[in-house]
């Protein structure tokens, strides 16, 4: 498993590049929206704006340069925006210690 960089909104998280970006935010705090985990509703929908993920298969419609977090693994370190704030939990609490999965702003 390879650690990479994911920023996101303004946030930097570090995450692998073996799990969907949907897991992997989660696990840092973050709140992306979501209703099937399985690339049927398209409400994880973002943009991405720099870097390459392993896309698998949907049936919701994404526009170019779109990815559905739910189903996309990073392949290195990537750069995603949210048409909305993703939100944080504890946002006081937020520091560098982003090993254990906590995002911090960059």
């Amino acid at each position: 498993m390879s650690q990479i960089t994911i920023k996101v909104n303004g946030m930097k998280v570090h995450g692998n590049s073996r799990e969907p970006l949907l897991i992997q935010l989660e696990r840092a705090g973050l709140r992306p929206e979501f209703q099937c985990r399985d690339g049927m509703c398209g409400a994880c929908r973002c943009k991405l704006a720099a870097g390459a993920v392993d896309q698998k298969d949907s049936m919701a419609f994404i526009a170019p340069n779109e990815i559905l977090a739910c189903c996309a693994v990073p392949k290195s370190g990537v750069e995603v925006e949210f048409a909305y704030d993703i939100g944080e939990t504890e946002q006081e609490d937020l520091t560098e210690n982003t090993l254990s999965g906590t995002a911090h702003r960059s």
